[in-house]
């Protein structure tokens, strides 16, 4: 990699994280775009879980700092699928006792920190409440969203499915409550209902998640803008909207 592309890349990262997306990235991610650049948006590729609860707390701070970017009406945001835990099962069990399994006793102390942050960005979580569970149905709806809806309406759903998981200890692998929330967020409930019981939007998603590996992506969440710098983690608004403006800079 060049040294100005080099450079280009870690601005947009927190101060002391120099992370991008490898160059094989680079290229496969151009592809999306038309050849003209200055008249295309600038794209926004938020790799996150349902089941990442740093994830609610880096949308939170990522919506702040679009709603304060000049250049907002000009940004599309996209989320595309991540499991942090793929193999979890279809029925659900309590979120408190899968943790402890799998980090022992101080797994409570885990989930106070974030439940302290993220009543700062006005999430209540609910951690006593929330439910291990395995999260492809919630990404083939969100596949669904942005295809047939938008990202607009993509975005609201993601925002839904994060508030079910963590604040309302809903099941998000149960048809049912996935169909409810996807209503709530805009989605027509005849598609709905038909849609997730079929294997429609699976081999997209699972495609889709293939590729955040080949890209390089291993922690969510991860913001990848114009499929070519990213910013890693649950950032502050400031650092967010810092990214904004730099590749804004970069694309005029």
């Amino acid at each position: 990699m060049p040294g100005a592309a080099r450079a280009r890349s870690a601005a947009l990262t927190e101060s002391g994280r120099r992370e991008c997306i490898p160059r094989r990235a680079r290229s496969l991610s151009a592809q999306r775009f038309v050849s003209c650049e200055e008249c295309a948006p600038m794209k926004v590729e938020i790799y996150s879980d349902i089941a990442c609860p740093w994830c609610y707390i880096g949308k939170r701070r990522f919506d702040r700092a679009l709603a304060a970017f000049e250049g907002a009406a000009d940004v599309e945001v996209v989320y595309r699928p991540y499991q942090l835990v793929p193999d979890a099962p279809t029925e659900p069990s309590p979120h408190r006792a899968w943790l402890e399994e799998r980090y022992g006793p101080q797994s409570r102390a885990m989930d106070d920190r974030v439940a302290a942050i993220g009543k700062q960005e006005g999430i209540d979580y609910d951690f006593d409440a929330a439910l291990h569970v395995n999260t492809i149905h919630g990404h083939r709806l969100l596949w669904l969203a942005e295809h047939e809806y938008g990202p607009t309406v993509q975005t609201e759903l993601k925002e839904r499915l994060l508030a079910a998981h963590f604040s309302d200890g809903v099941d998000v692998a149960d048809f049912a409550a996935l169909t409810e929330i996807a209503v709530a967020a805009g989605l027509d409930r005849t598609r709905v209902e038909t849609f997730l019981p079929s294997d429609e939007g699976r081999a997209e998603t699972e495609r889709e998640l293939e590729q955040a590996r080949q890209i390089g992506v291993s922690a969510v969440p991860t913001f990848v803008f114009e499929g070519q710098y990213a910013v890693q983690g649950a950032q502050e608004t400031e650092t967010f909207l810092s990214a904004l403006r730099q590749v804004a800079q970069l694309k005029s």
